[in-house]
């Protein structure tokens, strides 16, 4: 008997929680993200706003060209979003303990054991989603299949506030029409490799033989990629697995030269990965930078930290800092981002050794000070106060 697996997406989550905290901008377009005028991109925003073809990590001035006069623009309030996060996990735990949080609005659950207590997997759909929008008043995209992969796509099938179920029997025919980009590990070097192939969907993929795939992908990628568009995936959840890193990119929708909006990009993927190791109590010693150029070249360059952190401006400055000491101003981008690693030993509290505590002892603990900054936005509204970083050059 096949697993039944949950893939659970909050529908376009932190702007979804500015409408429900603000119930007259309900139906606006609504960004999150930097203001009209300023150097900034967009967080998310909402799905009237993403009905103009705006996204997560455009340049907020490319975003503001193609939105309607009456669209809302609001700064991010990751304390806020954070603690519903919170409420959002705390529901599905009362369905299974087998729970894989995999960002702060999505989550894998193993619901196979359920059917004999709540019914058929719909009914069990369907309560989850009821549970989560009584409890916290949002919607929430779910998928269900046999393994992961196929609950996540079902999960993006009817967003928003969609519920797709793909049984075993039923996987075939849910890929098939697929375009091949949906298979994990489909990027920029195997994509053309495919095309090159003829193929355009999952099932031309499925269609071709595995010997013909691993000559031209490799043995690896060419087993994996014709695994999955036979439906075959990990059908696993790992509670509480331990994250090795945390990281944000964006691609571009057009190449940029502009190092400002490269910067406030890196600005924007700082502030998520040190929203994100904060909430998993996570300091890390490893900043990398990632960047991709015209058409395809990709590098990373890491620094190691003295003391380490999950502060956003340490983690901005590091990352700028390794951009400025390549040669790369003018070059075309496609592609940047940030992340941290390297997690040093400490107890359950958070606390640095001993040396690490004597470097740091006479500045104020950067951790706590985005944690305080968060918590004071979070109960007064996103303007309540702001880094002095963010008018500012972090050169």
């Amino acid at each position: 008997m096949s697993r039944l697996i949950m893939h659970v997406d909050l529908d376009a989550f932190y702007a979804a929680i500015e409408q429900r905290d603000h119930p007259a901008w309900r139906g606006r377009p609504l960004v999150v993200g930097a203001a009209p005028g300023q150097r900034g991109v967009v967080a998310t925003c909402s799905y009237e706003a993403r009905r103009f073809g705006v996204h997560s990590a455009m340049p907020i001035a490319q975003a503001v060209r193609r939105l309607p006069p009456e669209t809302l623009y609001v700064r991010p309030r990751m304390a806020r979003y954070a603690e519903v996060s919170r409420q959002v996990m705390a529901v599905l735990e009362t369905f299974t303990p087998l729970i894989e949080r995999v960002s702060i609005d999505e989550a894998y659950l193993d619901v196979s054991g359920l059917t004999t207590l709540m019914g058929p997997p719909a009914v069990i759909g369907q309560r989850v989603k009821a549970r989560i929008r009584q409890a916290v008043g949002l919607t929430a995209s779910v998928g269900m299949g046999p393994n992961r992969l196929i609950a996540k796509l079902a999960s993006e099938a009817q967003k928003p506030d969609g519920l797709t179920l793909v049984p075993a029997e039923q996987v075939g025919d849910f890929l098939a029409p697929m375009p091949f980009t949906v298979l994990r590990g489909v990027g920029i070097k195997t994509a053309p490799r495919l095309a090159r192939l003829g193929v355009a969907t999952v099932g031309d993929v499925r269609q071709l033989p595995l010997a013909t795939l691993r000559q031209h992908l490799g043995a690896r990628m060419g087993t994996r990629l014709h695994q999955q568009a036979q439906g075959l995936a990990d059908d696993r959840v790992y509670p509480a697995r331990p994250r090795k890193s945390i990281s944000k990119e964006t691609t571009f929708p057009e190449d940029v030269t502009d190092p400002r909006i490269l910067q406030d990009t890196l600005r924007w993927a700082a502030q998520e990965v040190g929203s994100l190791a904060r909430q998993g109590r996570r300091l890390g010693h490893v900043v990398t930078l990632k960047i991709r150029f015209h058409p395809f070249e990709t590098h990373t360059r890491s620094r190691t930290l003295r003391v380490p952190t999950a502060d956003d401006v340490a983690l901005l400055r590091a990352a700028w800092s390794l951009f400025q000491a390549e040669p790369w101003t003018g070059r075309a981008v496609r592609l940047i981002g940030l992340g941290i690693s390297g997690w040093p030993e400490r107890d359950a509290d958070g606390q640095l050794d001993l040396f690490a505590a004597q470097v740091a002892e006479h500045h104020p603990n950067p951790d706590r000070l985005a944690v305080t900054l968060e918590a004071i936005r979070g109960r007064f509204g996103p303007d309540a106060i702001q880094r002095g970083w963010r008018r500012r050059s972090v050169d």
